[in-house]
């Protein structure tokens, strides 16, 4: 069985999770000891392939069905653009802001190692809602972000939503197309796991495991 060694609260292990449930793979999660490695890691029998995008590439080339990558060419580059936005600008400016300030080390894989600076989280909420303006429109005209069926955009944004979410940082009232989008996503099977996390010390908002909300 496939391993996954993760951190419950950093998106990439979150994305990870994701995939491997969309492709419907048995896998066994392993809490980090070290929230300073290289994670995610996935390990396969004795083949270990660290980082996110290593572990994305396997995936689409050993276990290639349902793919998560569109073939469409149009679309194909649509959800790695949005993909490589989510994981880089959208995690800076965003959930890098709030998240890894509001979370300890050993569950984000973050360096803070002080109280949370209020003005930094202020300051990723006003770039949160500057990035749900512009993705609630997308969602609402193609279904899912790149198009027509779900692909890794889908997952990504979902991984930082979901860590997000679970600190009851989105004003979902404000953003109901976006939302529409994250309860189709919130409703899938491979994100039941997700929905059942828990932060020692630290429980989600009561919204953050119900469906509709």
């Amino acid at each position: 069985m496939l391993r996954l060694v993760h951190l419950i609260l950093s998106p990439p292990s979150r994305l990870v999770r994701l995939a491997l449930g969309e492709k419907r793979l048995s896998f066994e999660l392993v809490a980090s000891e070290d929230p300073l490695a290289h994670l995610p890691s996935l390990i396969d029998i004795d083949d270990e392939v660290t980082g996110l995008w290593a572990i994305v590439d396997y995936l689409e080339s050993e276990h290639p069905e349902p793919a998560l990558v569109p073939p469409d060419a149009g679309e194909r580059s649509e959800a790695l653009r949005l993909l490589d936005w989510t994981m880089t600008q959208f995690h800076e400016v965003a959930t890098k802001r709030i998240v890894f300030e509001k979370a300890s080390q050993a569950h984000t894989g973050n360096l803070i190692r002080r109280p949370p600076n209020m003005d930094i989280v202020r300051s990723g909420r006003e770039a949160l809602r500057t990035s749900l303006q512009r993705l609630g429109p997308v969602a609402e005209s193609r279904g899912f972000l790149a198009g027509r069926d779900i692909s890794l955009a889908d997952l990504a944004l979902a991984a930082h939503l979901s860590a997000l979410d679970y600190y009851g940082e989105i004003p979902w009232n404000d953003f109901p197309s976006l939302q529409e989008w994250y309860v189709r996503i919130k409703s899938r099977p491979s994100f039941r796991p997700l929905l059942a996390d828990r932060v020692p010390g630290q429980p989600p908002v009561p919204h953050y495991a119900e469906l509709d909300f």
